[in-house]
This record gives structure tokens, C-alpha cells and sequence, in this order.
């Protein structure tokens, strides 16, 4: 599930919203009030349940053979997904629903880019798409998919990787 060009992606388990309106998310420490989207490169991130806490790591220009292979794994691809086994059955049964927005009211945010924001109200180009199966989305797309007892031992080796990485919701995960 990615974007077709001139548009990017809000994914979401509400297939109802009708309009999105800038507000300040409660998992931000941004005080400005935004819609957030994702391009094509950032989709993945979101194909879980909202609350899932993951952690993610993916080759970059600086990422060492090294390292690639010690995270990753030889021949493995270049991106892997870790999420709890507590959130295998949420990833199962979650109905999660894409939006299509027009990519013009948007604008990049983050150094690096992660995501890209509007400051404006947004309406969808049209319906929400079910996303459909999370582990067949992985699949497809070449992510590897790691199930373990909690991430923290798996993100402390990424953040000190030469990999580029990503966590979400961690607030959420295993202790």
C-alpha cells in the first residue's frame, strides 16, 4: 500500500474521517498543529496497529557491511521490522484503512524527512482503501519481520548501528 504520484498516505483504524484538521498529537513534542501524511519510502512504518510499538532498521549510505549483515542478516534484504509477540494477534485482526491526500497541501518535516505535514484542513481524494494483511504487505515489499520477547535488546543494537532506523509508540513496548 503506497501512494500513487501527488499523493500521500494516512493510515488510520478509523474509516470515517471525512475531513483531516490540524491538531497537535499528544505523541509529539511539536506545538504547531498538523495533519501528518507519509510518502512512498515512509509507508511501512505504518502497516501495524496504531498502539504497536516498532522498531525498524534499514540500509543506508553509511550503513557498514558489518553491521548490515549483524542486524539485518546476510542475504536478508535491506530492511527489518521488529514488533512483540504480545501485538502478533492486533496485527492479525486490526482493519486498517489507508487515506489518499493530495501531496501539494503538504510539506516535509524532520532532518531527515519522515513524514510531510499540512497546516491547513485536508480532505481525502476519495474513500479510505483497506490495507488488507499486514504480513503480506512485509512480504511484498522485501521487509523482513522480526517477532521477539520485547525490542529493547533489538534497538539498542540499531540506534548504535550504522543503520538508519526508526522507532514508534516504543512508549508502548515491553519494559
Amino acid at each position: 500500500m503506497r501512494p500513487e504520484p501527488g499523493q500521500v498516505l494516512h493510515f488510520s483504524e478509523d474509516p470515517s474521517i471525512e475531513r483531516f484538521i490540524p491538531h497537535v498529537a499528544v505523541t509529539t513534542a511539536l506545538t504547531e498543529p498538523y495533519v501528518w501524511a507519509v510518502g512512498p519510502e515512509r509507508c511501512p512504518d505504518y502497516w501495524f496497529p496504531r498502539a504497536c510499538p516498532r522498531a525498524m532498521a534499514w540500509v543506508g549510505p553509511a550503513t557498514t557491511e558489518e553491521d548490515r549483515a549483524r542486524i539485518v542478516g546476510a542475504g536478508c534484504g535491506q530492511r527489518v521490522h521488529a514488533v512483540e509477540y504480545c501485538w502478533l494477534q492486533a496485527m492479525r485482526d486490526v482493519k486498517l484503512y489507508a487515506y489518499r491526500l493530495p501531496e501539494a497541501e503538504f510539506a516535509p518535516i524532520g532532518e531527515p524527512p519522515h513524514a510531510v505535514v499540512a497546516t491547513v484542513p485536508v480532505e481525502p481524494l476519495g474513500p479510505p482503501e483497506p490495507v488488507g494483511d499486514l504480513f503480506e504487505l512485509h512480504e511484498e515489499a522485501g521487509i523482513q519481520l522480526r517477532v521477539l520477547p520485547n525490542l529493547w535488546t533489538f534497538w539498542n543494537a540499531v540506534t548504535a548501528s550504522t543503520l538508519e532506523f526508526s522507532g514508534i509508540r516504543l512508549r508502548n513496548a515491553r519494559r
